[in-house]
């Protein structure tokens, strides 16, 4: 098992990034025991929450485990605090990074598998919106979508004001990263939107799984989502269980998501 950090130039947001990478190779093979099938490697591309980074997962959780066990490259990237959304008028093209850069970089980094089939993405809280949004919009990549704890603020942000306690719920701070919120709903930036855009172009949908716990903040709006995605026909999973918006809640969960993904 292979746990690397890499810099690379990336051309949708024009400057270099850092990712952390766990690449199940250089194992160990006792005597007796087969020789693992050298072949590329299904790939998990990890999304963390706001104020986080590329290293979160491997510090909150046990994905470097979860990982080497089921025989699965994971690729953790940094989305600063952008929901994973373009902003063309600054050049943080993140969507874009996500559902285009990063996987073609990291295809010729690592040996990953570039099949549909063998490609997923995930993310927590901010990351699972971003996971959500990236996933369906880019559904030619990726066959399989997962958000835990997902914000899906796109439900609150057109009434949102600048009185919120937290700087990441006021107005100002949506309309720096979805523009006009009166034409959030049915964009491309908005889960709901991006699915119907999809459907009608005729493109195919991947299967979802959805976590939220009964004592997160957020479980309205992921149930709001489920209802949405129920109504619409996909193969969705959703679960919920105890827990809060914290890392006790993620860790478990990752390990259900990996045990969903086809591996």
């Amino acid at each position: 098992m292979a746990l690397v950090q890499a810099t690379y130039f990336s051309k949708a947001l024009a400057r270099n990034v850092t990712i952390t990478a766990v690449i199940p190779a250089s194992k160990m093979v006792f005597p007796g025991t087969p020789l693992p099938e050298k072949k590329p490697f299904k790939t998990l591309y990890l999304l963390h929450g706001i104020l986080g980074n590329h290293a979160d997962w491997i510090t909150g959780s046990r994905i470097r485990m979860l990982a080497e066990e089921n025989n699965l490259a994971v690729i953790m990237p940094s989305g600063e605090n952008s929901f994973y959304v373009d902003d063309e008028a600054r050049g943080n093209m993140f969507g874009e990074f996500i559902g285009v850069d990063l996987v073609e970089a990291t295809r010729e980094i690592f040996r990953l598998s570039d099949k549909r089939e063998d490609t997923f993405i995930a993310g927590l809280s901010m990351g699972g919106y971003g996971a959500i949004r990236n996933g369906l919009k880019y559904c030619d990549t990726f066959s399989h979508v997962a958000g835990l704890s997902s914000a899906l603020v796109t439900y609150r942000a057109p009434e949102a004001t600048e009185d919120a306690p937290f700087r990441f719920g006021k107005r100002s701070y949506f309309e720096a990263i979805f523009g006009d919120l009166d034409k959030l709903r049915e964009s491309d930036k908005d889960p709901e939107g991006v699915l119907k855009i999809i459907k009608a172009q005729g493109k195919p949908v991947p299967k979802m799984y959805m976590a939220c716990g009964t004592e997160d903040p957020l479980v309205d709006v992921n149930r709001r989502y489920r209802d949405f995605l129920i109504s619409e026909g996909v193969d969705l999973k959703y679960e919920e269980g105890p827990g809060a918006h914290d890392w006790k809640f993620w860790d478990t969960y990752i390990e259900k998501v990996i045990q969903w993904l086809p591996l």
